[in-house]
């Protein structure tokens, strides 16, 4: 039984189908944003839509007890707002932790998708890159 198994077999249907649906977009979403990260122009409205998205996924995966996701996504939540202090653009070091990132959540997409267990956190991930280094 996977991941999206056992949260059918504790929540309404309803219930998993909108937050797969939502997690989806927010995923989706992450990548251009985090690129955008890097232009100085853009960095401002970056940084607030995800730090949005990492909050929404925070609360959602909390409610469904999915301990993992909601523990990633309150550790970026953190940086980010650390970052919204920032002038910015970022620097490459925190794009490319942010990618890597993305790709741990892309991950959880895909065992949601295929009904696999959930994967384990890559443990590089929680190590924060320095947010203000050029």
């Amino acid at each position: 039984m996977g991941v999206r198994s056992d949260l059918e077999a504790g929540f309404d249907f309803e219930i998993v189908d909108e937050f797969l649906d939502h997690y989806a977009m927010m995923v989706d979403a992450m990548e251009l944003l985090i690129v955008d990260l890097q232009k100085a122009s853009r960095y401002g409205v970056s940084v607030e839509e995800l730090f949005r998205i990492f909050h929404n996924i925070k609360s959602a995966t909390g409610f469904l007890k999915l301990d993992p996701m909601t523990r990633l996504a309150a550790y970026v939540e953190d940086a980010l707002e650390q970052m919204r202090v920032l002038q910015g653009p970022a620097n490459e070091a925190t794009v490319t932790w942010l990618l890597d990132v993305h790709d741990m959540f892309q991950l959880w997409q895909d065992d949601f998708k295929m009904d696999n267990p959930m994967s384990k956190i890559n443990f590089r991930l929680l190590k924060l890159p320095d947010l203000e280094a050029a």
